[in-house]
């Protein structure tokens, strides 16, 4: 059997923890009923959720040197797969493009903000307030971003006990 849903389920796998590490979605923002033993979204929180996926699918990735919106790859390879299916093609690779994890909240990060001192910071040309913001994001579970010139500053910063 050929499915193509397969292939990209990661996309919605990776919103749906997107979505709950960053506080879009909660447990309030879903029912149970009795009645089909399922849990269901409140529609508000299904639009969010939807939101978020379609601006998944039509972020870039770069494809056959290119860049498309996921939902275009999505496309290609359908038009792969029907080529494959009738004949006109000996093969099909679902791997490529293949996804490229992007998240800077790693926990050597974490570990590395929560370490910093002040004077190392300030070095860094990391502001106090900066700092202060950075390490309660890194100590609670939630993903969080850092811009490119801070993040370079702590991958620089000396490493110490805390």
């Amino acid at each position: 059997m050929y499915d193509l849903q397969e292939p990209f389920r990661w996309i919605a796998d990776v919103t749906v923890t997107e979505v709950f590490e960053s506080g879009v979605l909660d447990l309030p923002d879903f029912y149970f009923t009795g009645d089909d033993y399922r849990y269901h979204f409140e529609p508000e929180a299904k639009e969010r959720f939807l939101d978020l996926l379609r601006e998944r699918f039509n972020s870039g990735v770069s494809y056959k040197g290119r860049v498309f919106k996921w939902d275009t790859v999505v496309e290609q390879k359908a038009v792969e797969l029907s080529r494959y299916l009738i004949g006109r093609s000996s093969s099909i690779d679902f791997s490529e493009p293949s996804p490229i994890p992007s998240r800077v909240d790693s926990q050597r990060i974490r570990r590395r903000i929560l370490r910093l001192s002040q004077s190392d910071a300030e070095r860094l040309g990391i502001r106090r307030s900066t700092l202060c913001h950075l390490r309660a994001k890194a100590r609670s579970a939630s993903s969080f971003k850092i811009y490119r010139k801070t993040l370079g500053g702590i991958e620089l910063a000396p490493q110490r006990r805390p």
